[in-house]
């Protein structure tokens, strides 16, 4: 993960309340190496789900990125339906939770603090989103 993005998140955390907290996020990667920029993708979800994001499970990381694309879209067809099936389902989840309130957490713990102490990172459900 770029240092610049990695301090942009630790800065952003310090204010209160929290603003990743219950946000949705998608990971995705372009890279010209075989790898598509899989580790960055890896380390960057550490500290987004540490506070209180909700990191869509499959990530996206497109290899070789400067001969992937024809024209406007992805020139392989299975990955071009990788990708799109990767978004909808995100998109589908987003929604679903923005109207189901059940799919919200009702409490979050950190390494070293017990259920049952207050803790200043995320807000309580039914705080301000």
């Amino acid at each position: 993960m770029p240092g610049v993005l990695k301090n942009l998140i630790d800065w952003t955390s310090r204010f209160r309340p929290q603003p990743f907290d219950g946000r949705h996020a998608l990971l995705m990667s372009a890279s010209p190496s075989m790898a598509g920029g899989n580790r960055g993708l890896w380390s960057l979800r550490v500290p987004l789900e540490h506070l209180g994001a909700r990191v869509y499970p499959d990530m996206f990381s497109l290899a070789m990125a400067h001969k992937a694309f024809s024209e406007d879209h992805l020139a392989d067809t299975a990955l071009q339906a990788r990708f799109e099936t990767n978004v909808h389902a995100f998109l589908s989840l987003a929604e679903a939770a923005k109207h189901y309130p059940c799919m919200k957490r009702a409490w979050v713990e950190f390494l070293g603090e017990t259920p049952g102490t207050p803790a200043d990172r995320v807000d309580p459900v039914g705080g301000a989103s």
